[in-house]
Parts: C-alpha cells; structure tokens; sequence
C-alpha cells in the first residue's frame, strides 16, 4: 500500500466511532481464534472423545462449551468452524464484489444500448430469487464441494454491487478529469481502470462489509437445511443444525453456534454501516487526492 493510502486509511480509523471500533476488534478476535484453531483447539475437529461417558456433557473446565451427542468438544468445533464459515462468506463477497465492479464500471462508463442490454441482463436474474436458485442446484448437486459453494454464492451475489458501482460511473464519465483523460487519447479500459475503479472502491468496501454478513447467514441456512457444507468439516450452521432436536437436554450445542453466527453478523453490520459515513466520498478528506487538483477545487 502506498503512503497515500497508509495515511488515509488511519484518517478513515481516527474517524470510526467507538462501537465501530468494538465491532473491528470482535470481527478480528473470531477471524485470529478460527485461523489459529490448529493451536487453540484441545481436540480434533471430528474427534469422539468418549461416545460412552462423554456425549451431551454440559459446559465444564474441561470442555468449555460442553460436548455434543457424539461426545465432540463443542469448543473446538466452534473454532473450526468459525475457518469455514469466515473463508466461505469472505471469499464469496470477494467473487461478488470482483464481477460486480467490473460488470458495472463497464456498464456505466460504457453508457448507451451496452448498459441497457447489461442492466436488462441484471433485471432478469433478479427476478429469480437467490435463496431459491441456490436451493434448487445445491438440491440437485449435493455434497457440493466447498471450492463451488463459494463460487455458487459468489456468482449469485453481484447484482447490487454492479448496480451501484454502474451508477457512480455513470456520474463519473462526464466529470471533468474523465473527459480530459478521453482527449488526452486515453482508452476506455485504461479510464476505467485508473480513474473510474479508485472513485467507486469506497461503496464497494461498504457493500462488502455489510455482504460478508449476509452470506454468513446464508451459508448457515443452506447448511441447516443440509444443502451446505458436509461433513468432516464443520461450520456454525452445520452445528446448529445438528443439535436443534437437543435444544432442551443440550442447549449448549445450540446456543454457542448461534452465539457465533449473531455476534459475527452483528459486527459485520455494524462495522459496514459506519464505514459508509466515514468512506462517503463528500466526507472522507483526501478523497479529491484521486482527481487532479484542479479538478478537486472546482
């Protein structure tokens, strides 16, 4: 990263509020626990420790969050867990977010018949609903390996992305530094990419945040529905799934999932909706840096 954007990245922090701050640090202490639970974890993911003497035992010193039917440590599946649904819902945004900027910077600067026949695409795969297109080919092709989950989740997310990044470059193409781009004879793909890309990052960087989340809950309730992730791996739906029938005589290996899933989904929310105040491009200083000087005084 550049110094440019080291100083405006501490600016865009100074400017976070408190609870914002808070909601950082509980995203980054479950992203550190889940990618260090080879060492934090006291067990093996799929690990029986004692099917006998040790299933369905409530939380203890031994084993924090209790254990599951199958006497699995609930404590060491939640942090494996938290790898697989962390990796999903990251990676997924970041399929839909990547096709989304592309498909609506070159919509939006492109203009004319090209961004209606885009945009018309993008009417006519809104108007099958995401939740039930998954369903349906997770249905028909299940276990789905993790690799295409995510690319399924991901190819099926970009539409408001595109939507949005379409519109700031509609907005952008006639602004002044653009045109003096264009008659400079600079091409349409090195504009798109030098100038109209670094203009709509912010609101891409607010979207995914606030995507991360909602694929989280997705991914949960795809693997709840047992359309999702598989076993030997585990995620935070996959756990609650599998113990909503013992919710009375083992809370623990319910309540503990879903703590995970709320808390995670709560930070995301709450960490996307102030990176919208303090990346909104009239607030944020140092935003005009992206255009020429004359260009931000005038």
């Amino acid at each position: 990263m550049s110094a440019d954007g080291v100083d405006r990245a501490r600016r865009a922090w100074a400017r976070l509020s408190p609870g914002a701050r808070a909601a950082a640090g509980v995203i980054a202490v479950f992203a550190l626990a889940s990618l260090l639970a080879p060492w934090l974890a006291p067990y093996r993911v799929g690990q029986q420790i004692d099917i006998v003497h040790l299933a369905s035992l409530p939380p203890s010193w031994a084993h924090p969050f209790g254990t599951d039917r199958y006497s699995r440590d609930v404590f060491t599946r939640i942090l494996y867990g938290g790898r697989v649904s962390l990796s999903i819902a990251t990676l997924a945004v970041v399929v839909s977010a990547t096709v989304g900027t592309l498909y609506g910077a070159v919509a939006g600067y492109a203009g004319g018949a090209v961004d209606t026949v885009m945009m018309r695409v993008i009417d006519a795969l809104l108007s099958v609903p995401r939740v039930l297109m998954l369903i349906a080919v997770l249905a028909l092709w299940s276990p789905v390996p993790v690799a295409a989950l995510v690319l399924l989740i991901g190819l099926t997310g970009w539409f408001d992305i595109a939507r949005l990044v379409r519109a700031q470059a509609l907005a952008l193409r006639e602004r002044e530094f653009v045109v003096a781009a264009r008659a400079l004879g600079a091409g349409p793909a090195r504009i798109v990419r030098r100038h109209v890309l670094p203009n709509v990052l912010g609101p891409v960087i607010v979207a995914g945040a606030l995507a991360v989340g909602n694929v989280i809950v997705l991914e949960a309730g795809l693997s709840f529905l047992g359309i999702g992730v598989h076993e030997p791996l585990a995620s935070w739906g996959m756990m609650f799934q599998d113990a909503t029938d013992q919710f009375v005589s083992a809370w623990w290996a319910v309540i503990f999932p879903g703590a995970a899933i709320v808390a995670t989904v709560l930070a995301f929310n709450t960490l996307g909706d102030a990176l919208r105040d303090v990346l909104d491009p009239r607030q944020l200083p140092g935003h005009a840096a992206l255009e020429p000087p004359e260009t931000a005084h005038g």
